[in-house]
């Protein structure tokens, strides 16, 4: 039996991500497994059709489970969409032991006393997220444990789910044979895996553009001050390219990959794309900068969107190590300038690459963040907790291997 095995899911509009990890003692994990499959029953973070959905995590995770050798039975699961939301609560609580030492079960007490706050009926809270800890008024304290004092107060970052949009992927997840051993927020997750503790102590907007969903977080002193999630992202832009120019879906997202900009300062060189006919509509060439202006227009809409939000949630000013980019949707060639005309603020793309033992080149990109970031989020965090069991499946050539000494000690014992 392995130890420290964790598996990570993230349902994704356009595809279903599933990873298999051993963590080590140093912290970093070795990919053990790594599966992908289209996905057909989600659209923006909701699970619009349990059965497709579930074919789909039973595909990526035969592929992760055949590479790794094993099968996990619980998984971490992301989870996004726009029926997430946050709010900010201050609570406090006495400290009433002898010697007024805060301690762990005073942190819980915390805890306990967030949840029993009123919220809407139909919603959980998915996250209970501390930003700032106060000792007897003292503030600016992260771990207050140890600490001597008489009252212990907490300012927290509270995410909220819909009920039945967990349960749906609950479901499906339960469908295809798994339990859920986590429910982790997307934009959390994306910050474990492409985010530095610099970034997350001087202050940083994490922008994780996906097919269906675009996920932000805020974070400031290595505390997550803000979250949202945004129903405008890639298929909205390769939608307006199909709709503009007349083409099929897959021509459109064709175009945005292998020509498309999303902004015209970029542009290497406008040459023309030959534009595929459908039916009795013969081949058309368009100039690269007209499908630039295409996409341009959504994702100023989308960058503007975010900045409005921060602003109005009074965060802009916090974030001096800028802008991180991840997701599909970053990897548009020109992003991170039009994030940095859009925000005023220096904008990088942000890649999993430190957190693995392994060079897994198909997991080193920005699609993937999220998912990598499930392993270290759950491993890593104080709001979540690993509880992830474990079967090892006998490889072929090991069952054989079996058969062949049955033989031969059946031969030896005539």
């Amino acid at each position: 039996m392995q130890k420290n095995i964790i598996a990570g899911l993230d349902l994704g509009t356009t595809k279903v991500c599933a990873v298999i990890a051993q963590q080590h003692e140093d912290g970093k994990f070795e990919i053990l497994g790594f599966g992908v499959a289209p996905s057909v029953g989600l659209s923006k973070g909701l699970v619009t059709n349990i059965g497709k959905t579930a074919e789909a995590i039973k595909e990526a995770f035969s592929i992760a489970s055949n590479k790794a050798g094993l099968m996990v039975t619980s998984v971490n699961v992301g989870v996004a969409g726009e029926h997430i939301t946050s709010m900010r609560h201050r609570n406090y609580v006495t400290i009433t032991n002898e010697e007024h030492e805060i301690t762990k079960e005073d942190l819980q007490r915390l805890e306990t006393d967030v949840r029993t706050i009123r919220i809407p009926s139909d919603r959980q809270i998915l996250h209970i997220i501390p930003e700032e800890f106060f000792v007897d008024y003292q503030g600016g304290i992260e771990s207050p444990i140890g600490m001597s004092g008489t009252r212990l107060e907490a300012t927290n970052h509270i995410v909220l789910a819909s009920i039945p949009a967990i349960q749906n992927i609950k479901k499906s997840v339960e469908r295809a044979g798994l339990q859920v051993s986590n429910y982790i927020l997307q934009p959390i997750a994306s910050s474990s895996s492409v985010l530095d503790e610099s970034e997350k102590d001087l202050g940083v907007l994490l922008i994780d553009i996906g097919g269906g969903t675009t996920d932000i977080a805020v974070i400031h002193r290595k505390a997550i001050k803000h979250s949202r999630v945004f129903g405008v992202a890639g298929n909205q832009v390769t939608n307006d390219i199909r709709e503009t120019l007349g083409v099929v879906t897959e021509e459109a997202e064709n175009l945005k990959k292998s020509y498309g900009y999303a902004t015209a300062s970029s542009i290497i060189k406008d040459e023309d794309i030959l534009i595929r006919g459908v039916g009795a509509k013969g081949n058309t060439k368009i100039p690269t900068s007209l499908l630039t202006q295409i996409i341009s227009l959504r994702m100023h809409e989308l960058f503007s969107l975010i900045d409005n939000e921060i602003r109005k949630a009074g965060f802009k000013n916090k974030i001096k190590a800028g802008v991180v980019l991840t997701g599909g949707g970053s990897l548009l060639k020109g992003c991170p300038e039009l994030a940095e005309e859009v925000f005023g603020l220096p904008a990088r793309i942000g890649v999993p690459v430190e957190l693995t033992r392994n060079s897994v080149s198909e997991v080193e990109k920005p699609e993937y963040a999220t998912v990598i970031g499930l392993l270290k989020d759950v491993m890593g965090s104080k709001h979540v907790q690993i509880s992830s069991t474990v079967k090892l499946k006998k490889k072929k050539e090991n069952v054989v291997s079996e058969t062949w000494k049955k033989f031969r000690q059946f031969f030896d014992d005539l």
